[in-house]
C-alpha cells in the first residue's frame, strides 16, 4: 500500500515525461529520426535513466536521510551540521547554507515550469483527435490548472486515494503502449547497448552534446523521489520504481523509438501517434489526470520547502494551514499556492505550446542535481567516513554526469531557461536577506538588551511591584532579557507574579521528539527560562508548549496568562556602516523592512489567544 501511495505522489513528474521527451530530444534540434539517431538517443535515454535515478538517488542519495526525511534542505542540514567539528567550520557551514539556498530556490522554478509543461502536453493529444480543437489546448490547459490550485485548500488527503490507482492504470498503460510498438519493430532493443550512445555523440559531435539537453527531460523528476522519502520510506518508492515506473518508462520510450523506425513522419507527437486512434481522446484524458498528479507532486513538494525555509529561519513567517489531523506533511500555504498559480498561468499565456516550455525545463532540475552531488560529498566524507579516494570517484563521476547535463541546459538560457534561473535568483535573494537582515536585528536588539542573571540581580536588589497572573516573554536570544520586558519595567515599573522568558528555537532535524521538548530553568523564584525545541518539519503551537511545560511541573493558566511580543519597526539606516558590523546594503536592508512588515504576526503563527496579547513597538535602525 505505501508503494501504491508512493507511486501516485512521488513519480508524477517523472510519469509524464513520455508525453514531450522523445519528442524534443528531435524536434528542438533540428536531428534527422534516422534509424541510427533513434537507436542512440534510445540507449541514451536508457542510460540515464538507470545512472541518475537507480545509481545515483536509489542506491547512494537516499543514503543520506535526515532521520528519514529527504530533499536537499533536509541535505543541506546534514552538511552544515558536519562542519561543526571542522576549524573551518564557519566557513564550510556558510558555503553549505549557499548552496542548500540556491538549490531551494531553484525548486520554484521548477514548481511553476512543471504543472505547465505537464498539462499542455497532455491537452496537446486534441490536435490529434480533431486538428479544430487546436484552438481550445491554451484555454482547457488553464481551466484545468485553475481547478488543480482550488483543490489545494481541501489538502491532498482526500484526492489524495485516487492518486496511487490512477498513476498504476498510468504506468500500465504507458507500458501497453510500448509493447504495442514494439512489436511492430523489434529492432529497437539493440539501443539496450550501451555503445550506441557513445556513437551517437561520435556520429553527431556538438549536436549530441546538446542533445543531452532534451535527453535529461526524462529524469527531471528525479529530485522529487529524494524529497517525497520522509512520507513514504525508501523500500516502498524503490519497490514502485524497480517493479512499476522504470519497465513502463523503458517500455514506452522504446515503443515510440520503434514507431519512428516505421514512420519518421510521427516525431510531431510520438506519444500519442503511438495509441490506436480509437484510444487517442481516452489517452488525453488518462494523461490530463497524470499531469494533475504530478503537479500536486510539485506543488505539495513547494509547500513543504517553504515550511523548511520558515522553520530554518530563511523565510518570514507566513500562513500555513494543517489540511489533515493525522499526516503532519499535508499542508496548504496559500501565499505560495497564489504565487505560483500567477506564475503558471504566466508560462502557459506567454510559451502556450509544450515544445517551447520544454525549452525552459530543465535548467533548473539540473541546476539543483549539481548542488545535490556536492552536498552528498561532504556528507559521505565527513558522516558516513568515506575515505578522498572513495568519495572522489562516485561523487565525482556523478558530477561530471550532472554538469554534463547542466552544460547542454545552458544554451536553453536565450529560450526561456532563464525563467526558472530568474525564479531562484528573486527567491533566493529573499532566503539570504532574509536570514542575514534576521543575524542584524538580533544584533541590534542584543544591544538593547542584558543577560538575565544581571537582570535578575537588579530585581532582588530593587524588588518592583507585582501584579498577579502571569507574563511569557517571546524573544530570539536565548540568554538575553527581551527588550519589552525591560521596557515594561522601565515604565510601568511592575512586573507580573511569575514571569518566563519564552525562545522556540528550530533544530537541524526534522522532528523533535515530546520529551526534548522544552528546556527550563527557574533563574530565581518565580522568573523562568523557557527553551522550546523544534524540527523543521513542525510548525510551533503555543498549546504544546505549555502543554509540555505542565509535565513539568510549571502550569501556566492560558486564561490567567499574558503573552508580550515585540513589535519592531525596522528602518533602513543610510548612514556608514559601524565598524566591524558587516550589515546589509541599503537596498536590502529596505527589502527586509518591507519583508518584517508583511511577515505573519507571532499571535497568529503560533496560535496564541489574540486576547491575551500585548505587542510592544520598538523601533530598530540596521
Amino acid at each position: 500500500m505505501l508503494s501504491l501511495g508512493a507511486l501516485g505522489v512521488v513519480f508524477g513528474d517523472i510519469g509524464t515525461s513520455p508525453l514531450y521527451a522523445l519528442r524534443e530530444c528531435f524536434g528542438e534540434y533540428g536531428l534527422m529520426p534516422t534509424p541510427e539517431n533513434v537507436i542512440g538517443i534510445l540507449s541514451l535515454i536508457f542510460w540515464t535513466l538507470i545512472i541518475v535515478i537507480c545509481v545515483k538517488y536509489m542506491a547512494f542519495i537516499m543514503r543520506a536521510d535526515n532521520k528519514g526525511e529527504g530533499g536537499i534542505l533536509s541535505l543541506m542540514a546534514l552538511a552544515v551540521r558536519s562542519q561543526s567539528n571542522k576549524e573551518s567550520a564557519g566557513r564550510g557551514r556558510w558555503v553549505m547554507t549557499i548552496l542548500g539556498l540556491f538549490g531551494a530556490a531553484l525548486l520554484y522554478g521548477d514548481g511553476m515550469i512543471t504543472p505547465a509543461v505537464s498539462v499542455l502536453s497532455a491537452m496537446e493529444g486534441l490536435s490529434i483527435v480533431a486538428p479544430q480543437f487546436s484552438s481550445f489546448i491554451v484555454p482547457l490547459t488553464i481551466f484545468v490548472i485553475n481547478a488543480i490550485f482550488l483543490m489545494q485548500k481541501y489538502g491532498t488527503g482526500r484526492i489524495g486515494v485516487i492518486f496511487g490507482p490512477i498513476l498504476l492504470l498510468w504506468f500500465f498503460t504507458l507500458g501497453a503502449l510500448g509493447i504495442h510498438g514494439m512489436v511492430e519493430n523489434p529492432h529497437i532493443f539493440e539501443a539496450l547497448l550501451p555503445h550506441h550512445a557513445f556513437e551517437f555523440f561520435i556520429r553527431n559531435g556538438w549536436h549530441g552534446f546538446i542533445v543531452l539537453g532534451s535527453v535529461f527531460l526524462v529524469v527531471t523528476g528525479g529530485e522529487a523521489l529524494y524529497a517525497d522519502m520522509g512520507h513514504f520510506g525508501k523500500r516502498p518508492i524503490r519497490l514502485a520504481w524497480f517493479f512499476i515506473a522504470l519497465p513502463a518508462l523503458t517500455l514506452n520510450y522504446f515503443g515510440q523509438g520503434a514507431l519512428l523506425l516505421n514512420n519518421p513522419e510521427a516525431i510531431s507527437n510520438p506519444f500519442y501517434m503511438l495509441a490506436p486512434k480509437w484510444a487517442v481522446l481516452p489517452m488525453v484524458i488518462l494523461a490530463t489526470l497524470a499531469a494533475v498528479i504530478a503537479s500536486q507532486a510539485l506543488i505539495s513538494g513547494v509547500f513543504s520547502i517553504t515550511r523548511q525555509a520558515i522553520q530554518l529561519g530563511f523565510c518570514p513567517r507566513i500562513s500555513i494551514v494543517h489540511t489533515s489531523s493525522q499526516e503532519i506533511g499535508q499542508i496548504y500555504v496559500p501565499a505560495v499556492n497564489w504565487g505560483l498559480f500567477i506564475g503558471v498561468i504566466w508560462l502557459v499565456l506567454t510559451f502556450r505550446t509544450s515544445s517551447n516550455l520544454a525549452a525552459a525545463y530543465g535548467i533548473a532540475v539540473t541546476g539543483t542535481m549539481v548542488i545535490t552531488t556536492i552536498l552528498a560529498y561532504v556528507v559521505s566524507r565527513q558522516k558516513w567516513q568515506w575515505s578522498l579516494l572513495k568519495a572522489a570517484v562516485i561523487w565525482g563521476s556523478f558530477l561530471i554526469m550532472d554538469l554534463a547535463f547542466f552544460g547542454a541546459n545552458i544554451r536553453k538560457i536565450t529560450h526561456g531557461g532563464w525563467v526558472p534561473l530568474a525564479i531562484g535568483a528573486l527567491i533566493y535573494v529573499l532566503m539570504s536577506t532574509w536570514q542575514k537582515g534576521r543575524q542584524v536585528l538580533f544584533r541590534r536588539l542584543k544591544e538593547r538588551s542584558m543577560p538575565i542573571e544581571e537582570f535578575c540581580q537588579k530585581i532582588l536588589r530593587e524588588p518592583p511591584l507585582r501584579a498577579p497572573g502571569s507574563a511569557i516573554y517571546m524573544t530570539g536570544d536565548p540568554w538575553g532579557v527581551p527588550v519589552p520586558l525591560l521596557h515594561n519595567l522601565k515604565h510601568n515599573k511592575v512586573l507580573h507574579q511569575r514571569v518566563a522568558i519564552l525562545t522556540i528555537q528550530t533544530r537541524e532535524v526534522p522532528f523533535v521528539s515530546k520529551k526534548d521538548r522544552i528546556s527550563i530553568q527557574e533563574v530565581i523564584p518565580n522568573m523562568y527560562r523557557i527553551l522550546a525545541y523544534y524540527g523543521f518539519m513542525e510548525t510551533p503551537k503555543m498549546k504544546h508548549i505549555l502543554e509540555a511545560c505542565r509535565q513539568q511541573d510549571i502550569n501556566f493558566n492560558v486564561n490567567d496568562t499574558t503573552f508580550v511580543l515585540g513589535r519592531e519597526t525596522i528602518i533602513a539606516d543610510k548612514g556608514p556602516q559601524r565598524p566591524g558590523d558587516p550589515g546589509m546594503a541599503h537596498w536590502r536592508e529596505r527589502l527586509f523592512a518591507v519583508m518584517s512588515k508583511n511577515a505573519q504576526r507571532p499571535t497568529a503563527f503560533f496560535k496564541i489567544p489574540p486576547n491575551q496579547v500585548i505587542e510592544v513597538g520598538i523601533q530598530v535602525e540596521i
